[in-house]
């Protein structure tokens, strides 16, 4: 109970804060249920006379029926990650079962009747991360022959795919939380989330985040990509950059790639294995590659055939500034997402905030410096003085509503005021993590020693990252200035 007082008396403000901002703001694809703000206050757990699990949150159980889930990774003997540990049947899933209990009017308790029973594919997902001791895990939802079954999951939309994000390397546990909640809303889309805790064959794994895939859905679900014309030669598709290692019918090798501007690889995430056929890989990279090749091309700004006539760029603004705002500066590289309606502009989805707000393994990022405009596409976006502008003026309306101090940090204290004593839960099993022993960050003064510690991290950042980009996001136009780009210029006369 220590948390739950924190920021509780801000509520209503943050509820009037709510509705002023998603007036002016798109609203995404789905439903943005901001949990912490929309759940229903529920009775207080110490009630129970006996040691009941009772929580106010959803609960997550899997049952592997004591079959190890594959995924963690295998390493040389120079420790050099050479793979992944597969099923017994060399596949990269198991079969497992899955109930979830989510009353949204009363708490929660393992013994309750499932609001969901199913089938599913389970993995260990992630990529340094698969190596914590508190994993994450990829989910499909199937029927009993193998087929998807598509259900509302904690709240959330139907579908059939998920990943249950467990918290480690941020000892805060609401870092991923708050940034796809506060990028759904200004963005088009971000994935939609909800806090659970988990239990893995009957044993307690701590607090968690329930979050979409990054996908195609139905009914408004995730993103509303047509999957094909009528002759089945084209579809509207999501691209992600990473370091890929998927078949070759998922990898494409667009302009950037064989321009050597780039090592990273980049993939065909939908359509779908399934779905996916050489004619339309073909189609997709053609396509795309004519985007980047428009992009990287002396014209790039012309208005009659340039690179706005290609994007929403709305869209790359504000995912610029989002990850900017909070230094994360995988996005552009990693773990970035792309995606394309038949006909339409191409728009950026955020992903993967475990590293936001100085948490890097293994080096301090630095808040006083911009680095987005050094990542893929934004190089040549930088270069015109349309778009920076439009970047520096939108920062300074969202500095009047999310990206205000007194939102964020309003935020974060009713986040942390709503989790309560699942906070305390979670540290039952993962305390350990705060010992020096254990120190995962780079030089270990970064490493919090306490969860108040954590939170006050997040908030001295972005106070720090906040002053320092008041100050300075006016620079930004220094990479179109005519001096900048002068040789750029000169080669397109």
């Amino acid at each position: 109970m220590k948390y739950k007082l924190i920021g509780l008396s801000a509520v209503a403000l943050t509820l009037i804060a709510i509705i002023f901002i998603s007036k002016s703001m798109p609203e995404d694809n789905g439903t943005r249920y901001i949990e912490h703000i929309i759940a229903e206050e529920k009775t207080d757990c110490e009630s129970h006379i006996d040691d009941t699990f009772c929580t106010h949150l959803p609960v997550v159980m899997i049952d592997t029926q004591g079959v190890s889930i594959p995924g963690r990774p295998i390493y040389d003997e120079n420790h050099v990650r050479i793979g992944h540990i597969l099923a017994e049947d060399n596949s990269e899933v198991i079969t497992a079962k899955i109930k979830t209990f989510d009353n949204e009017k009363y708490n929660n308790h393992i013994n309750d009747t499932p609001t969901l029973s199913s089938d599913i594919k389970i993995r260990y997902r992630g990529n340094s991360s698969r190596s914590f001791d508190k994993p994450n895990y990829y989910i499909r939802l199937i029927n009993e022959d193998g087929t998807n079954n598509s259900q509302s999951f904690i709240g959330m939309d139907a579908h059939h795919e998920w990943t249950l994000h467990g918290p480690f390397l941020d000892k805060s546990l609401i870092r991923n939380y708050m940034w796809y909640n506060i990028a759904g809303e200004i963005m088009e889309y971000a994935p939609n989330v909800r806090f659970c805790e988990v239990y893995v064959n009957e044993q307690y794994q701590g607090l968690y985040l329930a979050v979409e895939t990054i996908t195609a859905g139905k009914e408004g679900a995730r993103l509303n990509i047509e999957l094909n014309k009528k002759d089945n030669s084209f579809s509207g598709y999501i691209i992600k950059l990473d370091k890929g290692d998927t078949n070759n019918l998922q990898n494409i090798m667009p302009f950037t790639n064989y321009a050597l501007r780039t090592h990273m690889q980049h993939e065909i995430v939908y359509p779908g294995e399934k779905n996916i056929t050489h004619e339309l890989h073909e189609a997709i990279k053609d396509d795309f590659s004519f985007f980047e090749k428009t992009l990287y091309s002396y014209d790039f700004d012309n208005p009659k055939y340039g690179y706005e006539n290609f994007i929403d760029v709305n869209s790359f603004v504000d995912y610029f500034l989002i990850n900017e705002l909070t230094s994360n500066y995988d996005a552009g590289w990693m773990s970035t997402y792309m995606y394309k309606d038949i006909d339409g502009k191409y728009k950026m989805c955020v992903w993967d905030f475990n590293s936001a707000c100085d948490f890097y393994q293994d080096s301090v990022m630095d808040s006083n410096h911009f680095e987005m405009q050094n990542c893929l596409w934004y190089v040549m976006l930088i270069k015109d003085e349309a778009f920076v502008e439009r970047i520096i003026q939108r920062y300074w309306e969202l500095r009047e509503t999310v990206f205000s101090e007194e939102y964020l940090y309003r935020f974060i204290d009713e986040t942390v005021a709503y989790l309560g004593d699942a906070i305390d839960r979670n540290y039952l099993v993962w305390g350990y993590t705060f010992d020096p022993k254990y120190d995962m960050l780079s030089p270990i003064e970064r490493n919090p020693r306490t969860y108040e510690d954590s939170i006050s991290q997040i908030k001295n950042f972005l106070h720090t990252r906040l002053s320092w980009t008041d100050e300075n996001i006016e620079t930004l136009r220094q990479y179109s200035s005519s001096s900048k780009i002068k040789k750029f210029n000169e080669n397109a006369n």
